[in-house]
Order: structure tokens, then C-alpha cells, then sequence
């Protein structure tokens, strides 16, 4: 199993993750159903948002992988979608050198297709990828390849807009705190 490198930009990029103020949030009927979309337009039995941590990969949503919620960022393949900015697709992971030791493939969920669309910010940072994998060997058509894009930009859409909260929320409530908290 070939780990994948970090990001050149990894502390950087963590914190741009960060700051959405996403990880380990309870799941969000929004992106259940965007995740759910992309299952039945892949046709595929699971699909993921998936967000690269530093030890992890989270699924703000999981179609199909029953109570897991995370895995060993070693292990993702995700880890390695995210170094690139266009979709990375695996037709069949026991023939790819990087994954087909994986525990991933060997063990459960059996991975043997993956195709994961990075989630890049406005300011380029990949936090992790909407991903849909399959336990049978396949490929995306274009028009599912374009799908998947698009329902991408509308998670990292999602997620910018809970970042701007997130940090509105906190701006407030340093503007509304006294001088004393900060001594």
C-alpha cells in the first residue's frame, strides 16, 4: 500500500479545514442527499463526503458504510485525491499499485472502484473530495464525471458558507466579550 504524500501546502490546507468548523459535526440532511445523488447518478452502492484530517478521513456524509463515520488517513484513498485538483478515478483498485494492498480493498467495504472529486476552496485548498466507490470494477461516463464536479462545487459552496458563519459567530462574540477575557 503506497501512502500518500502530504500536500505542499498541508498546514495551510488543515487550516482552511478547520475553520469551517465542519469536522465532527452530527450528519446534515443537505449533504446526505447530495451524497445519496451521487450514488444513484454513479450507480454505485456508496458514496462519501470525505474530509482529509491530520491522522483521518471523516465523512461529513456516508451513503452505504453503514456506522463507519472515518478511517486511517493511510488508508484513504482520498489522501491521495487530494493532491490534485481534477477527479481521480480507480477502475479497479487490485490492479492499481497504490491501493490493491490497501485494508480498504483486502478487507471491508471491498473497495475495487473509486472516483473521488477533490473539494478545493476559492483559495485552493482540497479539504477532502465527494467520492463514490463501487465493490465491482467500473468507470464513470463523462456525464457522471461532470455530475460529480458539479455536486462538488456545491458541498465546497455548503462548506464556505458555514466557514463565513463560523467566523462571523466567532467575530461577534470577541466584539461582544470585555477587555478583561482578553488580559
Amino acid at each position: 500500500m503506497q501512502i500518500a504524500p502530504l500536500p505542499p501546502n498541508e498546514k495551510d490546507r488543515l487550516a482552511a479545514l478547520i475553520s469551517c468548523g465542519i469536522l465532527d459535526t452530527p450528519p446534515e440532511s443537505i449533504y446526505d442527499a447530495i451524497t445519496q445523488l451521487a450514488a444513484d447518478i454513479c450507480e454505485v452502492p456508496i458514496a462519501l463526503v470525505s474530509l482529509v484530517d491530520t491522522h483521518r478521513q471523516w465523512f461529513k456524509s456516508a451513503q452505504g458504510m453503514g456506522d463507519v463515520r472515518e478511517t486511517p488517513r493511510d488508508a484513504a484513498f482520498c489522501a491521495h485525491s487530494i493532491l490534485d485538483t481534477q477527479l481521480m478515478e480507480v477502475p479497479d483498485a487490485t490492479l492499481d499499485q497504490r491501493f490493491h494492498d490497501n485494508p480498504l480493498v483486502q478487507g471491508d467495504p471491498e473497495i475495487r472502484f473509486y472516483a473521488g472529486m477533490p473539494l478545493i476552496t476559492g483559495d485552493g485548498f482540497a479539504l477532502g473530495t465527494l467520492c463514490v466507490i463501487d465493490r465491482q470494477p467500473r468507470r464513470l461516463s463523462p456525464r457522471q464525471k461532470k455530475s460529480l464536479e458539479q455536486l462538488g462545487k456545491v458541498i465546497i459552496a455548503l462548506m464556505e458558507s458555514r466557514r463565513s458563519s463560523h467566523n462571523a459567530r466567532l467575530g461577534e462574540i470577541l466584539e461582544n466579550s470585555s477587555n478583561e477575557i482578553f488580559l
